[in-house]
């Protein structure tokens, strides 16, 4: 940090399990890559190249070689893993990890209907080849999953073998964790909460008001996913209370409805 600050939250140290960040790459170039670890690298756990972005993005190995200098993994979006599946080439795409040295794959069902046991299974087989992020929630505004649904599915793809379960959300944050509006459902989140270890789980929280919900609600050390390459910093601060969001919540002081101090207080 640039100077000293008294009484921030206390901030886990990489490599991490908890506080983790998943930043969201859509399409950067060599060069935006090379700025974007630059200034946020000390901040970001792993990149994900979103979707099946990986197919068409040029300069793929050597934009692979710019996070891994940096020391932060990257791997492919679970939409890849699906487009390989539905066309029956769960082993050709084992063969592109291995070609593009990757050491993280991400197993998802949100745009294929898959039964979930065969899920477990590509988890259990990848998970000998790398480690395995899975995905659970559709991609699907329509389709509404009961809480008791995400807890089973969650913990069986753990024990399945995967590393983290990731809540979905898509990259506009209105499905899955989210109403169509970007409004937490919270029952859902606490209910997982009673069931699934807190540092198993990445919650997909593109939005800064759904970023400032679960540091709220979790602490600092939250792990969230699908932020912005230039929303990581901006991030941080909501971590350690440096942002009007989360300006009180760890001082453990509430604003006067009444106040009229000056400066006012507000969400920047």
């Amino acid at each position: 940090m640039n100077y000293e600050l008294k009484n921030l939250p206390e901030r886990s140290s990489k490599p991490r399990e908890v506080g983790f960040t998943m930043a969201m790459d859509k399409g950067l170039s060599i060069r935006e890559a090379e700025d974007f670890v630059s200034v946020a690298g000390n901040h970001v756990d792993i990149v994900k190249l979103g979707w099946a972005t990986s197919f068409v993005t040029p300069n793929l190995k050597e934009k692979l070689q710019v996070f891994k200098n940096a020391g932060i993994p990257a791997y492919f979006g679970g939409t890849l893993f699906e487009a390989f599946v539905i066309r029956n080439q769960f082993d050709d795409y084992r063969r592109v990890l291995d070609k593009f040295g990757m050491t993280y794959a991400e197993v998802s069902d949100g745009s294929m209907d898959m039964e979930h046991d065969k899920k477990c299974e590509y988890i259990e087989k990848l998970s000998k080849q790398v480690t395995v992020l899975s995905e659970v929630g559709s991609k699907d505004a329509d389709k509404i999953i009961p809480p008791y649904q995400w807890i089973e599915l969650m913990q069986k793809e753990l024990q399945a073998g995967s590393w983290k379960v990731i809540g979905e959300a898509r990259e506009g944050g209105n499905v899955g964790l989210f109403r169509g509006t970007g409004e937490v459902r919270s029952g859902l989140v606490q209910e997982i909460l009673t069931k699934v270890p807190f540092e198993k789980i990445i919650w997909e929280a593109p939005q800064k008001a759904q970023q400032v919900w679960f540091v709220k609600l979790l602490g600092a050390n939250v792990n969230l996913g699908n932020i912005a390459p230039n929303e990581v910093i901006p991030l941080e601060t909501v971590r350690l209370g440096l942002r009007g969001d989360t300006f009180l919540h760890f001082l453990g002081i509430e604003r006067s409805k009444d106040a009229k101090s000056v400066p006012p207080f507000y969400a920047d």
